[in-house]
């Protein structure tokens, strides 16, 4: 599998222009030769979209995102967009397309409401995870503040998923902070990679949005959590790597960590601290 990693810098409620510039930079990925194409969260609209007066909501079929996808050929495309159901709700959403066709929706599960992210004041939360079978393997994703709890990539290899795409819009504030959130990402990352004994496919974008500079980075892990692919910080660039998919069962072989989930031993417990009031 021959991952492009398209780091933009979307304009915010601009969804005509990003549109175009993500078709543009799908089709040269596809001439390149990549196999899929992953572009950052919310890459249709930009992130800060409380700033914006005007409706943001597409529907995952619409005509101009099949259009991104269909740039690919036989590919497959992975964007993020305000996805709208026409009534009470709005997520934050990334859709996969392939050959032209959705595939998979995966809708935001766990939104900020820390510092200056105000996400949950915006879209409503997703409701379900699940990997999805792409033509080269399966594949799952977890947009950006997903990442930050450890169960969700759990869940989604043990649904199968050889590959964790990680879209993701990461901003070190402009004001002074007590953390790295460059440092944070290349440390989880590095953890799934590892722990899970798969690829990881981290996608930032780069830009400013008010207080919130977007530092870019985007990178790949393999399944011995080596860094295997790099891009630029603050600017926008287009990667390919290679992933040799079996790259993930090799290693599963060598050191079987994801096959003794035990899942039945954590629905138990799950269910126990559940009916303790475990759940908020």
């Amino acid at each position: 599998m021959r991952v492009a990693l398209a780091q933009t810098c979307p304009v915010l409620g601009d969804i005509d222009a990003n549109l175009a510039s993500a078709r543009d930079t799908v089709a040269a990925a596809a001439a390149a030769g990549a196999d899929v194409t992953v572009f950052s969260e919310l890459a249709v609209t930009g992130y800060s979209v409380g700033q914006v007066a005007d409706d943001l909501d597409l529907r995952p079929a619409d005509p101009r995102l099949l259009a991104v996808g269909a740039a690919a050929g036989r590919g497959g495309v992975l964007i993020g967009f305000q996805e709208g159901d026409g009534g009470l709700h709005s997520y934050n959403s990334a859709a996969y397309y392939e050959a032209g066709e959705l595939l998979h929706v995966h809708r935001k599960l766990y939104l900020p409401t820390y510092g200056p992210f105000e996400e949950r004041k915006h879209f409503s939360p997703g409701q379900a995870l699940g990997a999805y079978s792409t033509g080269w393997g399966r594949a799952a994703t977890l947009v950006c503040n997903d990442a930050w709890q450890p169960q969700l990539a759990f869940l989604a290899v043990q649904d199968g998923a050889r590959v964790l795409f990680m879209p993701t819009s990461s901003a070190q504030s402009l004001s002074p902070q007590h953390y790295s959130s460059e440092d944070y990402w290349t440390n989880i990352t590095r953890f799934y990679a590892r722990m899970y004994q798969c690829f990881i496919v981290f996608v930032n974008r780069v830009g400013t949005e008010g207080s919130l500079a977007f530092w870019g980075g985007s990178h790949v892990m393999d399944p011995w959590g080596e860094r295997v692919a790099d891009t630029v910080h603050d600017a926008e660039a287009l990667t390919l790597v290679e992933l040799d998919l079996e790259d993930v069962r090799r290693r599963r072989r060598q050191v079987p960590l994801v096959r003794e989930a035990r899942l039945a031993l954590l629905e138990r417990e799950i269910r126990r601290l559940a009916r303790e009031g475990g759940d908020l």
